[in-house]
């Protein structure tokens, strides 16, 4: 029965993730504009970042899942809910910000924003589930990196 009780989140949760990570793709441009940035001699390949994206989805994925059934009341679930709905705003915004209107100054705040989330993510998550909040730990290190990436880029450009 156990399993049972995991298909409806597990779904939900899943394509909530899908529906972040296609739309954000969809916002990323990597043509001439972005291909014109100075980029640190850290940088990783253009290539990585599909795949680690992926893995971090998944994590996100089976945390949010995890956190929402291992919530006490209804109200806690709907709340983490709506803390990994913001998240995932934040994400898009940051892509928006970005590549679409060529403002990496702009997403270099905004990241901050998304990486507040991420943390204020593990902290509530802790609270219910350790395993969940563990799972975002990648995420918040990937934003870490992509901050200071993103930085970087601000200085050099």
């Amino acid at each position: 029965m156990l399993a049972g009780r995991w298909i409806l989140p597990a779904f939900i949760a899943a394509i909530a993730a899908s529906l972040t990570a296609a739309v954000g793709a969809t916002i990323t441009d990597l043509g001439p504009w972005y291909q014109g940035l100075n980029q640190p001699s850290w940088a990783p390949p253009n290539w990585l970042f599909g795949p680690a994206w992926t893995v971090l989805f998944l994590l996100c994925t089976i945390s949010g899942t995890t956190a929402w059934l291992a919530a006490r009341t209804r109200s806690g679930g709907d709340a983490i809910i709506g803390m990994f709905a913001l998240n995932g705003f934040l994400n898009l915004m940051w892509s928006f910000l970005f590549f679409r209107w060529h403002r990496p100054d702009l997403a270099a705040i905004e990241i901050g924003l998304l990486w507040a989330s991420i943390a204020a993510l593990i902290v509530v998550t802790w609270r219910v589930s350790r395993t969940a909040s563990l799972l975002l730990v990648p995420y918040l290190a990937w934003v870490s990196f992509a901050a200071m990436l993103n930085r970087a880029i601000v200085t050099l450009n």
